[in-house]
């Protein structure tokens, strides 16, 4: 807890002392330590307070709590996630929206204000005003109930901390004992600072800080005279007073503040006057606010949670740095939203994922053509086949095995497995043969059968190993058609794994997440990317250089963009799933085009029709103002 001494630097006009009463109050602990068997004192106030006085009153108090234990406090607080420039995205929290912050980071006008018409005698007690305390006693015990307040700053802060609301006398005598025993322990200036930090402003906004952000959009310490006058109004009653709720309550009740600080002669008619006379901007209600960007924000969450827990980021004041660049995340979404339009007759969901190769941050993430219709994270969640688009994975492992080379031949003829008590027999997607092919033709144009071959000679399970290095974690079976997709995978994983072949096989496990710190900036996670390499370089060079082809020639014309691209398309044979899945060395980025309900989609879909072209458009705004870069070369490497 920071321990500011600066505010008795402000010069402060003191109010006249009001004649103290004659008091006795003891408290009663053993060691200091308050225990379920310590008899916390005897209240009295003395005689003479008013007219027929109060002669004295005792009460006995157990199980109070322990003041000190606030040296190690530390209140909730919402933790707020921004974009990698530091564009803010979302806040979170629990019940408490908070932003704690020093009291030298606070407004003077806001400290007087506060002080003016909460406690204007807060630097000349010691935690409980006798006067105003007997005052509001006399006048309960008339009653019969709580009627009046009383309560000091101090008092307010450890009924808020310690005390439940249940208006009653053993509860007012408590929040006495408490507050001055408080006041032993912590500076005027410490108690201020929990006070400003705790009190509840209106609108789930807690701490002076969050309510000047809310209110007016700017920091506590910018608060002008007039806007702080109105912040300290709202205290008593924060939602009846709130100018969102009725803005003539709110300036009635400013009015008094400003009143009561210039009785004080904390501040002069003139400024009084001008603060009256100055019109209120407002901010808006910030607590409930949605995301900008939902997706991004709840995985990012997610990953968050699984670092550090749920309690800790819904209350620990975060500051969470994501990867996601927001303008790469717009022109993302913008270009999903132009093509859905063009295809949505047939696909009624697109999903995109891009990732920095180089880091294997996530730059930009749509999880689906409309968030509000549907929160279902097809990047992450959808478990989709990805029909040609996971070949590479078997060409790289040919490769990696030191028996192939893309101009290694292969035959693309007809040809039959036992499957069970059946046999399993490849088609090609045109349902022809092309004879004896050169690998590199046969990964171009995405031929079936070459690709079923080449599993059965490099082995399915070496297959599902790499996969695994690269980062995938979906089931997968030694199945034979496993070469042509049939397997469930999510768009993430093919983006990660293909993000390492762009790098030249290093790999990092991708992540939404650069850093957090806390709210006083020290360093909680840094995801400064530590990559290893996992492919060789040769195996991995060779199959860049093939699926160039891939784009230049084949399947994937239409990704073409003015740089070298290599990528693949993916086409399921029931066409319920096309994709497109491509980089260039500074991004890597997987396109899945389908319907949720499984549906096919019309005759003659592929991931080259469909998918390639929001592939093209996306990457093309993406990488506009980012140098061109080509590949390294096979020739560059030894071949193992």
């Amino acid at each position: 807890m920071s321990r500011p001494s600066t505010l008795r630097q402000h010069s402060y006009p003191q109010p006249k002392r009001l004649q103290r009463t004659n008091s006795l109050l003891k408290y009663v602990q053993d060691v200091g330590q308050v225990t379920a068997a310590t008899l916390l004192g005897i209240a009295m106030i003395g005689s003479s307070i008013a007219a027929g006085g109060l002669v004295g009153l005792a009460i006995s108090f157990r199980n109070l709590p322990d003041v000190r234990i606030l040296r190690n406090y530390v209140p909730t607080e919402t933790s707020y996630i921004y974009d990698i420039n530091g564009k803010l995205l979302y806040s979170l929290h629990d019940e408490a929206n908070r932003e704690v912050v020093d009291i030298n980071r606070m407004s003077p006008h806001l400290k007087r204000a506060v002080l003016a018409i909460e406690d204007s005698y807060f630097y000349s007690h010691n935690g409980i005003n006798p006067s105003s305390l007997g005052r509001a006693l006399l006048a309960n015990f008339a009653a019969g109930s709580t009627v009046e307040g009383g309560s000091t700053i101090t008092m307010q802060l450890v009924k808020n901390l310690f005390l439940t609301p249940r208006r009653a006398f053993s509860r007012k005598l408590a929040e006495a004992v408490l507050a001055l025993r408080l006041e032993q322990i912590f500076s005027k200036d410490e108690i201020l600072e929990m006070y400003l930090n705790q009190v509840y402003w209106g609108h789930n906004n807690y701490g002076a800080e969050t309510a000047a952000q809310s209110y007016f959009n700017k920091s506590a310490k910018d608060l002008t005279l007039p806007e702080a006058a109105m912040m300290a109004g709202l205290i008593q009653a924060p939602e009846d007073y709130s100018p969102f709720n009725h803005y003539q309550y709110t300036k009635e009740r400013q009015l008094t503040v400003l009143n009561r600080m210039r009785q004080l002669g904390w501040i002069t008619a003139q400024e009084e006057s001008s603060a009256k006379t100055t019109p209120l901007v407002l901010g808006e209600v910030k607590s409930f606010r949605s995301s900008i960007l939902p997706y991004v924000t709840e995985a990012a969450v997610k990953e968050m949670k699984q670092r550090f827990g749920n309690e800790a980021v819904l209350k620990g004041g975060m500051r969470v740095q994501t990867t996601v660049d927001l303008s790469l995340q717009r022109m993302a979404e913008e270009v999903v939203q132009a093509h859905h339009a063009r295809i949505a007759t047939t696909a009624d969901q697109i999903a995109l994922v891009a990732i920095d190769p180089r880091t294997h941050f996530v730059k930009a993430m749509v999880g689906g053509v409309d968030y509000q219709q549907s929160q279902y994270n097809r990047v992450l969640q959808a478990h989709r086949q990805p029909g040609s688009a996971f070949k590479p994975f078997v060409y790289y492992t040919a490769f990696a095995s030191g028996r192939f080379t893309p101009a290694s031949l292969i035959a693309d003829t007809p040809v039959s497995y036992p499957d069970g008590y059946r046999y399993y027999t490849p088609k090609n997607y045109d349902g022809s043969f092309m004879g004896t092919i050169p690998i590199r033709t046969a990964l171009e144009l995405s031929r079936n059968v070459p690709a079923v071959k080449l599993g059965q000679a490099v082995g399915i399970n070496q297959v599902i190993q790499v996969c695994r290095t690269l980062g995938i974690e979906s089931p997968m079976q030694p199945v034979t058609s496993l070469p042509l997709g049939a397997v469930d995978l999510t768009p993430m994983e093919i983006a990660g794994a293909y993000a390492t072949f762009a790098s030249n096989g290093w790999y990092s496990a991708p992540t939404f997440i650069v850093q957090v710190t806390d709210s006083s900036g020290n360093l909680l996670l840094d995801n400064t990317p530590h990559p290893k390499l996992v492919l060789d370089p040769w195996a991995t060079a060779s199959l860049t250089d093939v699926l160039q082809g891939v784009v230049a020639r084949g399947t994937g014309k239409s990704a073409q963009i003015d740089r070298p691209v290599a990528g693949k398309t993916g086409t399921t044979d029931s066409q319920r799933d096309v994709w497109f899945v491509g980089y260039v060395p500074q991004l890597a980025a997987a396109v899945w085009v389908g319907n949720d309900n499984y549906a096919r989609l019309r005759a003659g879909a592929t991931g080259g029709t469909y998918a390639a072209p929001i592939w093209r458009d996306f990457m093309q705004r993406a990488l506009a103002n980012v140098p061109v870069e080509g590949f390294k070369r096979p020739s560059d490497f030894i071949k193992p």
